[in-house]
């Protein structure tokens, strides 16, 4: 399974972007979907996820500011960004899980996309 995300840039604070996370098989929309980022010198955090069933669950730094939605159909899933902050700068990176579910762990999630890189002004 090949995961891509996409939708990255340029943003001023306030602004709001929608990352993409496309993958190669339909079947890694039965699965967990998370996102996570990562800022320079700092380590891979988890962002949030959506379970098969569209269950969702966030970080604390992003709940009530972004949203994570998916197509199983179209095996997609998405990162609506709203109220950027310039702390919300990272590459931003997509997995598929192991299973329907998953957690906030790194080690739940099996596929991993190659990144997008978010970067947000003041």
């Amino acid at each position: 399974v090949q995961l891509q995300a996409s939708g990255g840039g340029l943003a001023q604070a306030g602004d709001s972007l929608r990352l993409t996370c496309a993958s190669s098989r339909r079947t890694s929309s039965n699965n967990a979907m998370g996102w996570f980022r990562q800022a320079p010198g700092k380590e891979r955090e988890f962002v949030g996820r959506i379970n098969w069933n569209g269950s969702t669950y966030y970080a604390d730094s992003v709940k009530g500011r972004f949203t994570i939605s998916r197509d199983n159909a179209r095996g997609t899933a998405y990162l609506q960004m709203n109220s950027l902050k310039p702390e919300d700068t990272a590459v931003y990176y997509c997995a598929s899980g192991f299973r329907p579910y998953a957690g906030r762990e790194l080690v739940d999630y099996r596929y991993w996309g190659q990144g997008t890189q978010v970067t947000v002004s003041s």
